[in-house]
């Protein structure tokens, strides 16, 4: 685990989280209103479980502050503009960024859906 962690930590520069929602102030209070009246028919589990009505659950915030390698959020429309190839990716999910810039699934849509946040802080560790 700790050779896995090291290769991490040298070839990935950070995790790459995108949200299946895009961002923007009007996108964000569409999301919440989403999430609170239907949450059964809201398109991103990641949302859903790292975030309450307004902000980042503290769990959940204090966990990413502890991985040894740096964590960033993006939006779907920030993803596709920044990382076009992927456009077609189902989402959420989660990517292993390189210095150069390539991207490696690293927790993948179906398996971010399933995912409770203690499911989802357990993916993580495991594959770190």
């Amino acid at each position: 685990m700790s050779y896995l962690l090291f290769t991490l930590s040298m070839v990935y520069q950070r995790l790459l989280f995108v949200y299946n929602a895009d961002g923007g102030r009007l996108a964000g209070l569409k999301d919440m209103f989403h999430k609170i009246l239907s949450p059964a028919t809201y398109p991103c589990s990641l949302c859903a479980v790292t975030y309450g009505a307004t902000s980042m659950r503290p769990e959940w915030q204090q966990f990413i502050q502890q991985l040894a390698v740096p964590v960033a959020f993006l939006h779907r429309d920030e993803f596709v503009r920044d990382y076009p190839r992927w456009r077609t990716h189902p989402l959420p999910a989660a990517f292993a960024a390189a210095e150069t810039g390539a991207l490696t699934p690293f927790i993948e849509a179906p398996e971010m859906d399933a995912a409770d946040l203690n499911g989802l802080m357990e993916l993580v560790r495991e594959r770190l």
